[in-house]
Formats: structure tokens, C-alpha cells, sequence
């Protein structure tokens, strides 16, 4: 098993959104029992497999490297973070369904990630016109993941999944919405198990299968990313 492929994969969010849980979630299929606060980055590693059930199944590492702090880190945590965003194949933005900040703050750790060799200002309009072409044209593949949707009182849901949605199309990505605590929001055959399948599919096929793989190496060559603004009241 050792000498199998892999990929780069980021987990980025607010402290306290559920990160860590989420990462022992995916690799370990066991719900975390005393998560802590990541200090730096943590990392854990998933084996998938690529195109399963089909002639070109392969095997994979999936690395998913869950950065710790926070986005609104002084200068000198954001240069320390940047280390980890070099040679990256995938990103996980992680946000909390019952935190509307955490969410806002998505756009903030995209810029971060993206134009890790600038000081990103994280502008943030909120009457401005987003631009969706920015991320339509974004070679590294992103998936939303809002965590704590139990605790979300039914009433409340439509709104929450309304507004996630409006995230998802920002960032052209699917999303998932679960509970980190209950393993059944990942089971086999469920559409939220496709949709990450389909994620990490989509990682490996960038990396390893795209006509100029120097284009996921990492970021040295990408376009600069700014937001104008967001969907929210």
C-alpha cells in the first residue's frame, strides 16, 4: 500500500466548525469522541477508490491536510499557514449550518488558500455583484461540507439549505450537509457518499489524468481570486 498514488487535499474553516471531527469522520469512518483545537495543521489520510466498479478502478491516498486558526490571524499566522497550501490538488471548505460567520468567512479562507502569495484583504461587499466566473475558471477542485445540521430546528432548515446553496453555486461545487457525529450522513449509497466519491474522482482526475498536470502542482500560475460580494441579509 505504500506505494500508492495520492493527493493533496486542504480541510479549511473557522475553528469550532468541525473540522477534525469531519476529517476522522471520512478516514477513519468512527465519529471523534474528544475533538480538540488543531494547533498548525493536522493531517490523515483516506484510501479511495478511483472510478470504482469500473475498468479503470485504481486505488488512491487521499491526504486531507485540516489547517488550524483563524481567518482573521494576524500576518504572521497567515505567512505560517501558507506553508500548507503549496502543491494542493483539492479543497474542503468546512462551515457551521448554525454560524451565518463561519459561512461568511468560506470566502475569506478561499482567498487565503488561493492567493496564498499575497496578503489576501478578504473584501466583502454586501451589495456588490459576484463575479461566478472567477471560480467556474478555478483549476482546483472545491467541495462544501456545512457541519452541525442536527442542530438545526426543522423550521429553520429550509432557510439554512437555501443559503448554502447560493454558497454552492459561488463556489461551483457541490455540497453535503451532515451531523459529524452520525456516521449514517456518509453511509454507502447515500447521495451525500456520492457526491464526496465524485469529489475525489475529480481531485485524481486533475491530477493525474488532465492534459497539463502542471496546472495542479500547486498555485504559482493561477489567477488571483476576489469576491464582491455575498449572500447574505
Amino acid at each position: 500500500m505504500a506505494s500508492l498514488d495520492r493527493v493533496k487535499v486542504l480541510v479549511l474553516g473557522d475553528s469550532g466548525v468541525g473540522k477534525s471531527s469531519l476529517v476522522h469522520l471520512l478516514c477513519q469512518n468512527q465519529v471523534l469522541g474528544n475533538p480538540s483545537w488543531t494547533v498548525g495543521c493536522s493531517l490523515d489520510v483516506r484510501i479511495h477508490d478511483y472510478k470504482e466498479g469500473t475498468p479503470e478502478e485504481k486505488t488512491y491516498y487521499i491526504e486531507l491536510w485540516d489547517v488550524g486558526g483563524s481567518v482573521g490571524s494576524v500576518s504572521s499566522v497567515k505567512s505560517t499557514r501558507a506553508v500548507f497550501y503549496n502543491s494542493v490538488n483539492g479543497i474542503i471548505l468546512v462551515h457551521d449550518l448554525t454560524n451565518k460567520k463561519s459561512s461568511q468567512n468560506l470566502y475569506r479562507w478561499s482567498l487565503e488558500a488561493l492567493n496564498k502569495d499575497s496578503s489576501p484583504t478578504g473584501v466583502i461587499v454586501s451589495n456588490g455583484d459576484y463575479d461566478r466566473e472567477q471560480f467556474a475558471e478555478n483549476p482546483v477542485p472545491l467541495l462544501l461540507i456545512g457541519t452541525k445540521f442536527d442542530q438545526i430546528p426543522e423550521n429553520k432548515r429550509s432557510d439554512v439549505l437555501n443559503r448554502t446553496a447560493f454558497l454552492s453555486e459561488d463556489f461551483n461545487a457541490e455540497e453535503i450537509n451532515l451531523d459529524c457525529t452520525n456516521p449514517r450522513y456518509l453511509a454507502a449509497g447515500t447521495s451525500n457518499a456520492v457526491k464526496l466519491s465524485r469529489f475525489f474522482d475529480k481531485v485524481i482526475e486533475k491530477r493525474y489524468f488532465t492534459r497539463d498536470p502542471s496546472q495542479m502542482t500547486g498555485f504559482t500560475d493561477r489567477k488571483r481570486f476576489n469576491f464582491k460580494s455575498l449572500h447574505y441579509d
